[in-house]
């Protein structure tokens, strides 16, 4: 068990000094050798979890696509919003994330491996399903088609954020993204109710970290009624 730990431990280290190195330098410009150094890892370790560059690629993708912070919430159109806010507070401070973007962005580098675009659609669908299963949507509204949407929309807005340098954050950016795209899909009355707060989703992850370290943090937020 303790090896087994260990090597997972590692796995991830490894990936998190890729993201680092992806996100600075870009994935043509990136080498092993940069990623070795950053991981402080040996050679024969970073081969055992990852047999290229580009599977370090794939590795890094796939760990971006991810739910961690997001709250159950009565509403499902909720949590939704939440998974895009959540991650507009995430990806600015953690840079696997970020460069899961610029991976996915990179026209070379995702004929080699792909993006993790239809990965987020697909995990925005399966909320948006639910929210239509209890009636907070539209009657027209696709879901599947509406989360690419909200996908591409939500990963332009980041890549203008991060390229402008403006001062203006993502968090907010990505509130009035919200504010703009959910009357379109939205049943009045759950509207109404939706909170698309800019630092909505720093207190969902500062809760998110309260509980994982066992402290009991709770959500300082009005329940959905």
């Amino acid at each position: 068990m303790a090896r087994q730990a260990r090597a997972i431990q590692t796995r991830r280290q490894i990936l998190e000094a890729a993201g680092v190195v992806f996100d600075q330098l870009g994935y043509e410009s990136a080498t092993i050798t940069e990623i070795l150094s950053r991981a402080g890892v040996t050679k024969g370790a970073l081969y055992f979890h990852f047999d290229s560059k580009e599977s370090l690629a794939r590795g890094v993708l796939a760990e971006a696509v991810t739910t961690e912070g997001v709250l159950p919430q009565e509403s499902k159109l909720q949590e939704c919003v939440d998974l895009g806010l959540v991650l507009a507070h995430r990806v600015p401070r953690e840079p696997m994330l970020s460069a899961a973007i610029r991976l996915s962005a990179d026209q070379k580098a995702r004929t080699l491996f792909g993006t993790s675009w239809t990965a987020w659609a697909n995990l925005m669908g399966e909320y948006l399903d639910l929210a239509k299963a209890q009636g907070e949507l539209l009657p027209n509204t696709v879901p599947q088609e509406t989360a690419m949407i909200i996908v591409a929309a939500w990963t332009g807005v980041e890549i203008v954020t991060s390229d402008l340098k403006d001062g203006e954050c993502l968090e907010r950016r990505i509130s009035r993204l919200y504010d703009h795209l959910l009357p379109s899909i939205a049943v009045p009355g759950v509207l109404a109710k939706l909170d698309t707060s800019p630092d909505r989703g720093a207190r969902i992850w500062e809760a998110h970290q309260k509980q994982a370290a066992g402290a009991g943090g709770t959500l300082d937020l009005p329940a959905y009624v």
